[in-house]
């Protein structure tokens, strides 16, 4: 008997460490709000930061929910690269080279907002004043790299956006680029991906939601696996032994 079942995902939420979030965007409301929604996994992306995915994988540890520590890296092309990984140590430990490589600039909290570090139950602990809603010193290649090497997957963030993505950036997905996938934002339909999106055609695409508030987390896509890991998703991602990703509407 098949072992593989089916897991519904979102692998793009943003907390309050991200300026842009806003501010209901704490680890128990997230976790209480993937559960309404029947989910089963999420990621946790927060811009050039991991301060939160080990708060938010607290507050999921007593219910079913997977939680998936990641990074929105804005790389030096202005391009978002979605990392996403096992263990909150694998996310930090990125999080902890990125922010080496973005300029040593307080975060102008009147224009982008306040950066809010935090605990499993919602509570205050710091505030970040590291100016972190900027692109870093290092290229596309150089973060899927780093990415690679800790042990996680890179994803080409809302592909099909005019700004701050890697066709908005280069104008082409790079053949040789050792992405996981391909990320589409719930803005272009699903039967229209591909004749918006030629550059797109030779890889496998996942949905997002890039939630910055509660209202904008959803279901994207279903993932088929044996378990919600790193690796079965990028079996997933390839089509092999039966795993399969499928889009939602």
């Amino acid at each position: 008997m098949s072992s593989l079942r089916g897991f519904r995902a979102d692998l793009h939420i943003h907390t309050v460490a991200s300026a842009c979030a806003e501010i209901e965007m704490l680890p128990p409301l997230i976790v209480e709000r993937a559960r309404q929604l029947g989910l089963d996994v999420i990621a946790i992306t927060d811009h050039n930061s991991a301060a939160n995915v080990a708060a938010v994988c607290e507050a999921a540890h007593e219910s079913d929910l997977v939680v998936w520590p990641g990074i929105e890296v804005q790389t030096r092309e202005e391009a978002h690269i979605t990392c996403l990984f096992d263990s909150p140590e694998q996310a930090e430990a990125l999080a902890a080279t990125i922010e080496g490589h973005l300029p040593h600039e307080e975060n102008p909290e009147a224009f982008f907002g306040v950066q809010l570090v935090v605990d499993a139950q919602g509570e205050f602990l710091r505030k970040d004043a590291l100016l972190r809603q900027v692109a870093c010193g290092l290229s596309v290649e150089s973060v899927v790299s780093l990415v690679r090497e800790r042990g996680g997957i890179a994803i080409a963030a809302h592909v099909d956006r005019p700004s701050y993505s890697l066709v908005a950036s280069l104008g082409f997905v790079p053949e040789d680029l050792d992405l996981a996938a391909l990320e589409v934002s719930q803005a272009t339909p699903l039967g229209e991906i591909h004749s918006r999106l030629p550059q797109v055609a030779r890889w496998p695409l996942i949905r997002s939601s890039d939630a910055h508030t509660l209202s904008q987390m959803r279901a994207c896509f279903r993932l088929t696996v044996e378990r919600p890991t790193i690796a079965e998703f990028e079996l997933a991602l390839r089509g092999e032994a039966g795993r399969a990703i499928e889009l939602l509407a």
